[in-house]
């Protein structure tokens, strides 16, 4: 990280700028300028906002070890189809060290890069008159450093509701730059605590939900994108009413299950709250997420099935089902594929916008802190339920009620990046199916088919070249 802060600081002094891309040339983020002289005008600061969300992209989407789908890999949702590539087989098998190329070294670098970027805009933002244009790109940026450091502590460090001694453990940097401030490029700091992190990462929401616009466009945050990451936030740090408070701050609707083929190929934007959208006009094929599963078209090469035992844990007349899963074939055999990340209609196979938050999510984060407080949840996970199921059995409580809410979580937000630190924040181990990867149960079962709560793999390693730069960082435990 020390490494990233100097990078972007020695990049803008010589006129430069390393967060654009061309696939994102309809929002023309700068490529060049001192930020003291570059951020003058409403325009250039948003387009410093763009390159920012860029970082974010990046890492949420990467073909080979996107955020959308590695925390999937690395849980109980999946299977490793043998006939595939085995393509991060190292995370399936939980095999992998600080050295090991993809998310492990790429999520720590890019989410450093779009905090980096926001912090360029926080420091210059009274460049700015006062006023709504003002707000609106400084609680924009805020929301950015927030989200990128809650990626960076809940991958690298323990979630608070995870174990008792978490809130004490070490997290991640938390990189402020405020009212002009600069970071000092040569600095070696030291991790803080989760608990430190987090107070961080609220605090920035919090602020930055004052000051966001309503609706700032196909890709970026607004007010509701905000309340939504806090209600997330909130339920990962335990703090049962504050995520209600914020659920209820979401004016997003559900989407209906008629909706749901259409979301995720793209068509339309039922109950997303949060999104990072790609140009699919670009020739450039770095942003097709759903390669993590399967490669090129639904009849070749899968990377990833269902798990035995969470596929067949769905019930037939779950409207989800046919949209989510297809069966696909490669050398001879069948299995039960992923059908989410298929890609948009005649377009390259994997190729999508990422929901990085639903409107679905909401209401299942505001369930389980009803459920935590002992609040009527049943009622609001029904809302979720009368739009999924023809009909439903239902009137659960106590522990029946936990599991309902667990389970429709996990069948809801499957293989969109949230079963593995599901598992974590509650503290559960991960339990795959010991049936093979076909079809029908037969072929190859997993190596590893359980990792215990408390095994030290549900941490990452921070990325070697970081423990090399940067004399006091400390490494996590087991590795």
């Amino acid at each position: 990280m020390k490494n990233n802060i100097k990078l972007l600081v020695l990049l803008f002094s010589f006129g430069f700028f390393l967060s654009c891309d061309d696939e994102l040339n309809d929002l023309q983020p700068f490529v060049e300028g001192n930020p003291e002289t570059f951020f003058t005008s409403v325009s250039a600061f948003q387009n410093g906002v763009d390159g920012a969300y860029r970082q974010l992209w990046n890492y949420y989407s990467d073909p080979g070890s996107g955020l959308q789908g590695i925390p999937d890999i690395l849980s109980d949702n999946v299977t490793l189809v043998r006939t595939g590539r085995t393509s991060n087989s190292t995370y399936f098998d939980y095999r992998y060290v600080a050295s090991t190329a993809g998310p492990i070294d790429f999520y720590w670098s890019e989410a450093y890069e779009a905090v980096n970027v926001a912090n360029l805009v926080i420091a210059q933002i009274d460049n700015l008159a006062d006023g709504a244009e003002k707000d609106n790109i400084l609680g924009q940026a805020l929301a950015i450093r927030a989200w990128a450091h809650f990626d960076l502590v809940r991958f690298y460090g323990k979630i608070p509701t995870q174990s008792a001694d978490a809130n004490a453990s070490l997290g991640v940097v938390y990189i402020k730059a405020e009212d002009g401030d600069t970071e000092d490029p040569l600095a070696e700091p030291v991790r803080e605590t989760v608990a430190s992190n987090y107070a961080e990462i609220i605090g920035d929401l919090e602020r930055a939900a004052q000051l966001i616009g309503e609706d700032n466009g196909e890709g970026k945050l607004d007010v509701n994108g905000v309340y939504g990451l806090l209600s997330r936030v909130y339920l990962y740090n335990g703090e049962y009413q504050k995520v209600i408070d914020a659920a209820n701050k979401v004016d997003v609707e559900l989407a209906t299950a008629e909706d749901l083929e259409g979301l995720y190929t793209d068509v339309n934007e039922a109950g997303l709250v949060v999104e990072l959208a790609i140009n699919t006009s670009s020739e450039s094929t770095g942003n097709n997420v759903g390669v993590l599963y399967s490669q090129t078209t639904a009849s070749d090469v899968l990377e990833y099935a269902f798990d035995f035992d969470f596929f067949n844990s769905i019930d037939e007349d779950d409207l989800r089902l046919g949209v989510i899963s297809y069966i696909g074939e490669n050398s001879g055999n069948q299995y039960n594929a992923i059908a989410k990340f298929l890609g948009e209609t005649g377009e390259v196979n994997g190729r999508v916008d990422i929901k990085v938050l639903r409107a679905e999510e909401v209401l299942l984060n505001k369930a389980e802190a009803q459920f935590e407080l002992g609040l009527d949840a049943l009622s609001t996970l029904n809302e979720l339920r009368d739009l999924r199921y023809v009909a439903y059995d239902g009137g659960e409580a106590g522990q029946d009620l936990e599991d309902a809410i667990q389970f429709e979580r996990r069948v809801e937000l499957s293989f969109e990046g949230h079963r593995f630190f599901d598992l974590k924040r509650r503290g559960e181990p991960v339990m795959r199916s010991t049936m093979g990867d076909i079809i029908d149960g037969s072929g190859t079962p997993p190596d590893f088919p359980t990792l215990a709560a408390d095994n030290f793999r549900f941490q990452m390693p921070i990325p070697i070249a970081e423990i090399n730069s940067n004399q006091n960082i400390v490494q996590n435990p087991g590795y």
